[in-house]
């Protein structure tokens, strides 16, 4: 009888032991279901990013608070660089960024495709498993010590951010990244963090409050169902925090010393004074005493020069952007830049030992030259001079665009808005030569216009030679991470 009883209670237990796991099997099941995960690519810097990573990031996290989104910034976490050209070799996603990869079949790239059809992709995929290099697996199933490089996952008004690529603790940073209500756990023992402040391209979304928990980072708000708050200034981040976003062995600035440094040899070039020297010679042969024309047709000049200067900068900047889009050139791209400067110096410095007239990238070419003289000799007139200075830029481009093209590769790296000021800058370095020369004539005429030629030729070796210093120099610093 005690022997039945026993096994009646056995019985039970089994049961119930049975019907517990199918609830808990189910519940998971359930969770899984109830999600969406999406890979996405981008790059802190990336112009094309910085208009897509707040659509991604924020605005799709905020309308929908069931689905995932698994980030791998490729330009500052040198990490997740080969995750791309990996992800391309599996499933042919490409290798431009933003990317936004939803299944082996379906990606979106470049902004334009992401921010038109994102909203489709996550209606027609309400229950997305996260594409991963070797399966999928929805989120609530996923292993997130296993994934490569140095994720952060994004869910409405959190992330979990990887500090480092041998990653600990994953399992326990989900279950608390995964709990409905964040504010239980400022009571535990994990270290606090505040004021997480994690970057985007062009911006950043600062967290109020977070903890670490083994090689993760959990940040929220103050109030869970709130959205991250955003700062497009530098905000100052707890000494707490155990990471810094930006990789140092990264450069992604440029400095003014640089921008001054190439913009001098740029200024002191020899062809260009020879230009201007050529234009203020044919004002003062048509108009000997007009000191009010050669004021004002050399300004006019200088203007053209000036303002097609700048517009020949962007371009050259929209196209080395453009290369940058691709991931596994832009990260050699900085070096390749730092190297172009010092060929550059070399061939500068090849001038300074070894001066012949015309020499490749360092000034005009031979076969330029009288057809440049024959233009400028037309100038008679202010405007003639406005003109003939756009056409004369075309020309001045071959022996001047050595430093303009390291200049435009380095600022091809920063945030759009930011480039401009140095643009500006930089072309108002290159013009003030010849802003004085033109004051010196104005107020010494002809005799004037000679002294200055005839000292441009007597030290052309030793103008030559200051380009080469500054641009060895230079390229030696970028190429050391300075």
């Amino acid at each position: 009888m005690n022997k039945k009883i026993i096994y009646y209670c056995l019985g039970i237990l089994i049961v119930f032991f049975i019907s517990f796991s199918y609830s808990a099997l189910a519940q998971s099941a359930l969770s899984a279901d109830d999600s969406s995960c999406f890979v996405y690519f981008t790059g802190v810097g990336c112009p094309h990013c910085s208009q897509v990573d707040p659509i991604v990031l924020e605005k799709t996290l905020a309308a929908h608070p069931d689905v995932f989104i698994l980030e791998y910034e490729i330009y500052q976490e040198k990490e997740n660089a080969p995750l791309l050209m990996s992800y391309n070799d599996q499933y042919q996603t490409g290798l431009g960024i933003p990317l936004l990869i939803t299944s082996p079949q379906e990606k979106l790239i470049g902004d334009k495709s992401i921010i038109n059809n994102i909203e489709q992709i996550i209606t027609e995929n309400p229950h997305n498993a996260c594409l991963l290099l070797e399966k999928s697996s929805d989120f609530v199933q996923l292993d997130i010590d296993s994934l490569p490089g140095k994720p952060k996952i994004w869910q409405a008004d959190r992330i979990l951010i990887a500090l480092d690529a041998n990653k600990e603790l994953g399992e326990q940073a989900k279950h608390y990244f995964l709990a409905p209500n964040l504010a239980s756990i400022e009571d535990s023992s994990f270290k606090k963090l505040t004021n997480i402040s994690v970057p985007l391209s062009g911006k950043k979304v600062v967290f109020s409050k977070g903890i670490q928990i083994g090689s993760w980072v959990l940040a929220w708000n103050n109030n869970s169902s709130s959205s991250a708050s955003t700062a497009n200034s530098s905000v100052s981040t707890s000494t707490s925090i155990p990471f810094t976003p930006t990789s140092p062995q990264t450069p992604s600035a440029i400095s003014w010393p640089q921008i001054v440094s190439l913009a001098s040899v740029d200024a002191i070039n020899p062809c260009a004074l020879a230009v201007l020297v050529l234009m203020l010679s044919a004002i003062l042969i048509y108009n000997p005493h007009g000191k009010r024309d050669i004021i004002l047709a050399g300004f006019s000049f200088i203007l053209a020069v000036f303002i097609f200067y700048f517009l020949y900068g962007i371009l050259i900047i929209k196209a080395f952007t453009l290369i940058g889009a691709i991931a596994p050139i832009r990260l050699w791209f900085y070096r390749i830049v730092a190297g172009a400067a010092i060929i550059l110096g070399i061939l500068e410095l090849k001038d300074f030992f070894r001066y012949r007239p015309g020499g490749f990238m360092t000034e005009m070419p031979l076969s330029l030259r009288p057809k440049v003289k024959k233009i400028i000799s037309g100038i008679t007139t202010p405007r003639s001079a406005f003109v003939i200075g756009i056409f004369v830029t075309f020309f001045l481009l071959p022996c001047t665009i050595g430093p303009y093209v390291i200049v435009g590769g380095i600022l091809s790296q920063q945030v759009q808005l930011t480039i401009l000021p140095y643009l500006f800058v930089y072309n108002l370095i290159f013009i003030a030569p010849m802003l004085l020369i033109v004051v010196a004539v104005y107020s010494g005429t002809h005799g004037v216009v000679k002294d200055i030629d005839q000292w441009r030729k007597k030290h052309i070796r030793q103008l030559h030679l200051a380009a080469g210093l500054i641009l060895m120099i230079l390229g030696i610093v970028m190429l050391l991470g300075g």
